[in-house]
C-alpha cells in the first residue's frame, strides 16, 4: 500500500527557514506526483507545492512563490520541501501526498496517499 512519513516541523520566528522531509515508502512512490498540502484548523486543505516523480516540473501556491521551493530525491524516496522568509501565514500542519494526474498542477491531481502531517508554526 505504501507510507509517507513526514518530519522538519517546528516553531521558528518570522524570517527563518524550515525544511519539511516526507520518506516514501511502497508502491506508493511510484505515483507521478508528490506534493506538500498544509491546512490550518476550521479551513480546506491547500496545495503549497508540487512535483513530478521526474523532477521536471514543479508547481507553487502564488503565496510561497520565491520562498518555498519542492525538491526530491528519488534514490532515498524522499521529497523536501524548503521553506524560506518565513511569514505567520505559514502557520499550519503540512501534509505530504503522492497523487496521480495528467499533470502535478493543483486541481489536475488526484491523491492517492497522506502523511500524517507535520506542524509549523511561526512566530511574529
Amino acid at each position: 500500500q505504501g507510507q509517507l512519513v513526514e518530519s522538519g516541523g517546528d516553531s521558528v520566528q518570522a524570517g527563518g527557514s524550515l525544511r519539511l522531509s516526507c520518506a516514501a515508502s511502497g508502491y506508493m512512490y511510484s505515483r507521478n506526483c508528490m506534493a506538500w498540502f498544509r491546512q490550518v484548523p476550521g479551513n480546506d486543505r491547500e496545495g503549497v507545492a508540487s512535483i513530478d516523480i521526474g523532477g521536471e516540473d514543479t508547481y507553487y501556491h502564488d503565496s510561497v512563490k520565491g520562498r518555498f521551493t519542492i525538491s526530491l530525491d528519488n534514490n532515498k524516496k524522499t521529497v523536501y520541501l524548503q521553506m524560506n522568509s518565513l511569514k505567520p501565514e505559514d502557520t499550519a500542519k503540512y501534509y505530504c501526498a503522492a497523487l496521480m494526474g495528467r499533470t502535478c498542477a493543483f486541481g489536475a491531481m488526484t491523491p492517492r496517499l497522506w502523511g500524517q502531517g507535520t506542524q509549523v508554526t511561526v512566530s511574529s
